[in-house]
């Protein structure tokens, strides 16, 4: 079964990057629209990875307005692209499903290192955002368990790093193992006990091709998201400044929904919890969730109980003021 099974147009193009708009599917109340920020530096398809189980189409049944962003691949060239263009491309993102819906605000919904990034933007624009789901982003990098160890200054140079060029996805690839090395053995042990089931191996495969689809990390970009996040904690130290802007977690007064896996290595809970405890917002909730970092998000709870609870939420915060008429949808 084919990834990205739900059907899209692109709306806008910028650099290598993509703008998805999802075809509804009811047409449903008035709501604001809702952007989809998947990391960086893995292909975005892990939120519509397969028929039954994608956050796209749990969000787009549930009658929202759905849209992605898709980074796209860098080329050599982006070695240079830093962090704050990084986040300056986010922006026009947003800004765009604002121009394209009429809508005075969007939702943003983040996973991973996109989780981050819909954080840092919502602090430093709060007015454009109406609701920020944040789903295994890091926040607390105190807390960020394994990596956060793995990058300390004193054993990890970034700058010999991000000085040869953009940061390969072998290079990635080889600090997750290093977290986990018995990890690849013991999944294709599990696989031998599950290959009778085809369900089972079509879920297999269908991660495996995503898996092993990484993108490299920008050098300037990397070489920003090590220090000043990693090393430098300085969102939880309100020390992060994004083009001459301090991005304080104070500023995020929207409602806030942290989601975090039980088992997940990549972004433990404390550190996911980082944004809630942070921000200025009385309206925050935070979801603990069976599963590891992309597990929790395509596996099969997933559509029964993640999905449902994240288009509950955002049923109750999306909701398009009466003077406010949001375009119909392509």
């Amino acid at each position: 079964m084919p990834a990205e099974p739900s059907p899209k147009d692109v709306l806008f193009r910028d650099g290598t990057a993509q703008l998805y708009r999802f075809r509804k599917e009811t047409n449903g109340r008035a709501q604001l629209p809702l952007l989809l920020v998947p990391s960086l530096i893995n292909k975005w398809y892990v939120l519509d990875l397969r028929d039954g189980a994608s956050l796209v189409q749990g969000m787009v049944r549930a009658g929202i307005d759905t849209w992605c962003l898709d980074w796209g691949v860098p080329n050599d060239e982006d070695r240079y692209l830093a962090w704050d263009d990084v986040l300056a491309r986010l922006h026009r993102m947003i800004r765009r499903v604002k121009r394209e819906t009429g809508a005075p605000k969007v939702g943003l919904l983040g996973y991973c290192m996109g989780g981050t990034l819909s954080g840092i933007a919502t602090a430093l624009n709060p007015d454009d955002v109406a609701a920020l789901v944040n789903l295994a982003g890091p926040f607390d990098f105190s807390q960020a368990g394994i990596l956060r160890t793995l990058v300390d200054p004193s054993c990890f140079e970034v700058d010999a790093i991000a000085d040869a060029g953009n940061v390969s996805s072998l290079q990635m690839q080889s600090g997750f193992q290093t977290m986990r090395p018995t990890q690849s053995p013991a999944k294709w042990i599990g696989w031998l006990d599950r290959a009778h089931d085809p369900k089972a191996r079509e879920s297999f495969d269908a991660l495996e091709e995503w898996a092993g689809d990484n993108i490299p990390f920008p050098a300037a970009a990397y070489r920003t998201y090590i220090k000043e996040l990693y090393q430098n904690n300085a969102l939880v130290n309100d020390t992060h400044w994004v083009a001459g802007k301090r991005a304080s977690l104070r500023n995020i007064k929207c409602p806030v929904l942290t989601i975090a896996a039980e088992r997940d290595t990549i972004c433990p809970p404390p550190a996911a919890r980082g944004l809630n405890d942070g921000c200025g917002s009385t309206d925050k909730e935070t979801i603990l969730v069976p599963g590891g970092h992309v597990g929790a998000v395509v596996g099969s709870r997933a559509p029964k109980v993640l999905y449902p609870a994240i288009a509950a939420w955002l049923d109750k915060r999306l909701v398009a003021p009466k003077r406010v008429e949001v375009a119909a949808t392509a």
